[in-house]
């Protein structure tokens, strides 16, 4: 693994400006786009953009009265839209221990930063407000959505921060908690009208998470992203390996097939758990691999070229 697959830096996460296109983080997608579908906005008003029509209820406003579609259904309907207005756009971000380690060409913390990075520039071609919430075992950064280049820069050089404190031998333990933690800040930032990426391992998610993603959901566009590494969902038989984690030791002989399997099990069981309850809170879950180019697997997942 070259040195820039360990940690990251400021200059190449800049660079990645460059590459911040070919993908939408909208839910309005091309047809190649894992966002493609049913999905609707969570904001919604009187804009430009045409949504649907629906039955009249208290509160809405009687200029958008559908008149034809009144009197063909013989009830009260109106006409909604997207409302075109600003959309700031909060990156929650995954930088603990747990995030670094990798077998092929990049650690999963270098994986979740240049992910980032590319929402980040995206969000700010799109001119709208970009912002986040950094964390690691030891600290929670908040930076404040604004739409600006210098707060975009702020936000990169926090990250490659708490990337380059990661290292190998570092007396820390991986805080599974920081997750909800960093959950909850986003809850109370993002009350209503804000995208939010998630970009994380996963490691700690439990119920309490999901409370958290339900009510981040509730008023926000979501969108998650998981990042892992091949090592993580199949294990080589290479014979004995010792893992080490917060202190602990555990030795796994390899060349026994049920012990393989059992990782693989293991790892789709997080998998399939994230994924079922949250398409029923109606946020995508995407994959990004560490053995593959970050830039490739977004367009790949989200893209399908300029709209």
């Amino acid at each position: 693994m070259s040195a820039k697959g360990v940690h990251v830096e400021l200059e190449d996460l800049v660079r990645l400006r460059h590459a911040a296109s070919g993908f939408h983080l909208l839910p309005r997608q091309p047809l190649t786009s894992l966002l493609a579908g049913n999905r609707a906005s969570r904001l919604r008003g009187r804009g430009l953009n045409f949504e649907e029509i629906r039955g009249y209820r208290p509160g809405d406003d009687s200029r958008n009265m559908d008149w034809k579609a009144t009197a063909r259904l013989r009830k009260p309907q109106v006409r909604v839209y997207t409302e075109e207005r600003d959309r700031p756009a909060l990156l929650v971000v995954d930088q603990r221990m747990g995030m670094f380690f990798g077998s092929k060409s990049r650690m999963k913390s270098v994986v979740a930063a240049e992910a980032a990075a590319l929402a980040a520039w995206r969000v700010l071609e799109q001119d709208d407000r970009c912002g986040g919430i950094l964390f690691s075992d030891q600290e929670t950064r908040f930076i404040t959505p604004k739409r600006s280049r210098v707060t975009v820069l702020h936000l990169l050089r926090e990250l490659v921060r708490l990337n380059q404190r990661l290292e190998v031998g570092r007396a820390a333990e991986d805080d599974p908690g920081a997750l909800n933690r960093a959950l909850e800040h986003a809850a109370r930032v993002a009350t209503h009208d804000h995208l939010v990426l998630l970009v994380s391992d996963f490691n700690g998610y439990d119920a309490q998470s999901e409370r958290w993603l339900k009510r981040i959901a509730a008023h926000n566009d979501v969108v998650a992203l998981l990042v892992h590494d091949p090592l993580g969902r199949a294990l080589p038989d290479v014979g004995r390996l010792t893992f080490a984690d917060a202190g602990a030791r555990l030795e796994v002989d390899t060349s026994v097939a049920r012990n393989r399997e059992r990782v693989l099990e293991r790892f789709d069981q997080l998998v399939d758990e994230a994924r079922q309850f949250l398409r029923r809170i109606d946020v995508p879950l995407l994959t990004l691999t560490s053995e593959q180019a970050v830039v490739d697997q977004v367009r790949a997942q989200l893209g399908g070229g300029q709209r």
